[in-house]
């Protein structure tokens, strides 16, 4: 069994992580921090948890207590992950982290994008990206895994397969894409309140969201990206929309992306608009793709679970990667419907 570990398990993505972590064949929990809720049980916070963890109590961070570990994961504030890391490198197998502490190749993306310094240029060039569809390879034996950010992971895995082919210019690319409420965490704020978010559509981050350098670190190319918030607890919709380099059409296009993908377990391609309620609770992506003749445009579609593919279902399968295991271990392509 793999022996695993989560600090910072009291947020969204961390109980995302033990409802995984749960259904896992290889895993089995031994360690779950989360500093704000040190001492309270953790089914008395997430009842969904009663059943696999009747007796999980958060608790408050060790670094002696990783020790061994075999598999960690860090759902933590960026800046946090960053001083952590270095501490704990050597002791524990894999280290995971889901912020964006490591994403970035180029340190002087920080300060502008995220406000603080980046102070590990090592630990950053160490990092693997967490993005089994591009860097499988990569991944292979890794050390230190930083996930994707949410609406990247949906960006990207709809308009890479294009660029690489050469079928879309690498400039003048717009991303909208809409996310559920959980995207912002569970820390309460007035942007995220029920009376806030209930029957409202609004976009936010207008020209300066910070993933923006992440996906065009991950695409090579110019992007526009606007993100907006939706009245829904998950999911992520991304519309993209690029300039063709030649001759396209809807056929071509979608050919393109399921030639990509064809051996892929997690991504469909086919003609149906996707929608974020046919991936609920799974690591799907289900993407599509028109090209609008009268507009000379590429519109490219793609659908995922902001907190499973997009965040902790997305590490889980980095780290079944980086340890061997069969990657689609403890997840599943189904989404809950109704």
């Amino acid at each position: 069994m793999v022996t695993v570990g989560i600090i910072g398990a009291s947020g969204y993505t961390g109980v995302e992580l033990l409802r995984l972590v749960a259904a896992h064949p290889e895993f089995r929990l031994v360690y779950a921090t989360g500093d704000t809720q040190a001492g309270t049980l953790a089914s008395s916070l997430y009842p969904s948890l009663a059943v696999a963890y009747p007796d999980l109590v958060f608790s408050e961070y060790d670094p002696a207590a990783v020790d061994g570990l075999d598999l960690l994961f860090l759902g933590l504030p960026h800046e946090a992950s960053m001083e952590i890391v270095p501490q704990i490198k050597d002791k524990v197998g894999c280290i995971v982290d889901l912020s964006a502490a490591y994403r970035m190749k180029d340190a002087s993306v920080y300060p502008k994008w995220y406000g603080f310094e980046h102070t590990q240029p090592a630990e950053l060039e160490r990092a693997v990206y967490g993005l089994p569809e591009l860097f499988r390879e990569d991944l292979k034996g890794a050390k230190l895994i930083a996930t994707p950010g949410c609406y990247v992971t949906a960006a990207t895995l709809a308009l890479v397969p294009l660029l690489r082919a050469g079928t879309i210019a690498g400039s003048g690319i717009i991303v909208d894409a809409a996310s559920g409420v959980s995207g912002a965490g569970r820390s309460l704020k007035h942007s995220s309140l029920f009376c806030t978010v209930d029957e409202d559509f609004t976009a936010y981050g207008l020209l300066d969201h910070r993933h923006t350098p992440e996906i065009e670190q991950n695409l090579g190319a110019q992007v526009l990206f606007t993100p907006h918030l939706a009245p829904m607890n998950r999911g992520i919709l991304a519309t993209c929309y690029a300039r063709p380099t030649g001759k396209a059409t809807t056929a071509s296009l979608l050919a393109t992306l399921a030639s990509f993908y064809r051996n892929e377990p997690f991504v469909t391609v086919n003609t149906n608009s996707p929608s974020t309620k046919a991936t609920f609770g799974s690591n799907a992506v289900h993407i599509t793709a028109r090209f609008d003749e009268r507009t000379g445009t590429v519109m490219v579609i793609s659908a995922i679970d902001n907190l499973t593919k997009g965040a902790s279902g997305g590490a889980v399968q980095a780290a079944n990667v980086a340890l061997g295991l069969e990657e689609t271990a403890g997840l599943t392509n189904v989404g809950v419907y109704p």
